[in-house]
């Protein structure tokens, strides 16, 4: 499941840039109970894109940002306690990782459901059933 991590330059330390996608993957594992799961742990992917805060914008203002973006199939994300769990998790995890005074505020989470059937790994295009399956096949 692709995590997307944008960020302005200077947001996050040296050190958190290479940090924060490892800790936001393994949030997400642990709010869905899939920390150990032999199908999951491989397939949650992502990249950090750190952006000058000229070219950040929160209310019109050039400033500082985060942006976390996950896209899941539609049976990830549950209920609203797994929901907030990871919204909470991956705002803690920014401001652990911030070099400077980044305000809360500013770190946005959203999630995008992929289309049931069109979520492919490894050149197969997996169902919602198909991947409930997989991950229950491959639990610890």
């Amino acid at each position: 499941m692709p995590i997307s991590v944008h960020v302005t330059q200077g947001l996050l330390t040296a050190q958190g840039e290479r940090e924060v996608l490892p800790l936001l993957a393994d949030a997400l594992l642990r709010a869905h109970g899939l920390s150990d799961n032999r199908f999951m742990v491989p397939n949650v992917i992502g990249h950090v894109i750190v952006s000058p805060e000229s070219r950040s914008y929160v209310g019109g203002k050039s400033q500082s940002l985060a942006v976390i973006e996950v896209k899941v199939p539609a049976a990830t994300f549950p209920n609203d306690e797994v929901k907030q769990a990871f919204v909470t998790a991956a705002t803690n995890i920014i401001d652990e990782l911030s070099a400077d005074t980044h305000s809360r505020e500013r770190t946005f989470v959203n999630v995008t459901y992929a289309v049931d059937g069109t979520w492919g790994i490894g050149g197969k295009a997996y169902s919602n059933v198909e991947l409930g399956e997989a991950i229950q096949r491959n639990a610890a």
